[in-house]
């Protein structure tokens, strides 16, 4: 009597009952570090799965092909301070009489929460400013994809709050907001060359109420 054959496994898939969730975090953690220290370019599926502890054909049964680890990297925290900013605009909204200064802090706290919230929280935020300054159609595409949702809700919310100034304008403005706090939550101010050295480092917490009174007075500016 002959034996039944296990049915053939695809290349790299495990064995029935053998995922490990875990194993999909450690690639998603690693491939964060990688990407953020090398860029979409300078990593490699090896080190990523070296580094978590994994063989590349699990890696890719996972996620695929590195493009598609990549999104997924960009993906999980980009989904979480998407998903936040829409929590904390709600309770804005819910305010007696929200301000300005109430919806651009309520946009702007999840990337700073983000940054200060461990060495993954870190790392994603050195792998977004990566993707915010690539030109390319496929970053667009998934910047789109990730923030639009809740962009396009404070954009709204402001124009609300701002009825002199034209929808069209206040977009304007937000995107010189993107760019701004961006610019300044990567430490890119070069704070002490600007201050002759009087100023080498400003707290997180002071750094954000900085930027939420410029930033607000930018959205206040009469409409020329």
């Amino acid at each position: 009597m002959s034996q039944k054959q296990e049915p053939r496994r695809k290349p790299g898939r495990p064995k029935a009952g053998t995922d490990q969730p875990d194993a999909r975090d450690a690639i998603l953690d690693q491939a964060e570090f990688c990407f953020a220290a090398a860029g979409f370019a300078g990593a490699s599926l090896r080190d990523i799965a070296t580094r978590a502890g994994v063989n590349q054909a699990l890696l890719r049964y996972y996620f695929g092909s590195k493009q598609d680890l990549f999104d997924a990297v960009f993906r999980r925290r980009g989904g979480m301070i998407s998903g936040r900013r829409h929590v904390l605009l709600d309770r804005a909204l819910a305010e007696a009489e929200p301000t300005v200064e109430t919806l651009v802090r309520a946009y702007l706290r999840p990337q700073w929460e983000m940054k200060q919230s461990g060495p993954g929280g870190a790392a994603f935020i050195a792998l977004q400013a990566r993707v915010h300054a690539e030109p390319e159609a496929h970053a667009l595409d998934l910047r789109r994809e990730v923030y639009d949702p809740s962009l396009k809700r404070y954009i709204d919310a402001l124009s609300g709050l701002l009825p002199a100034i034209p929808r069209d304008l206040v977009a304007t403005r937000m995107a010189f907001l993107v760019g701004a706090y961006l610019f300044m939550l990567n430490d890119l101010g070069r704070l002490a060359d600007l201050s002759e050295g009087q100023i080498r480092e400003i707290p997180p917490d002071d750094m954000l109420e900085q930027l939420v009174r410029f930033l607000s007075a930018g959205l206040l500016a009469p409409a020329i």
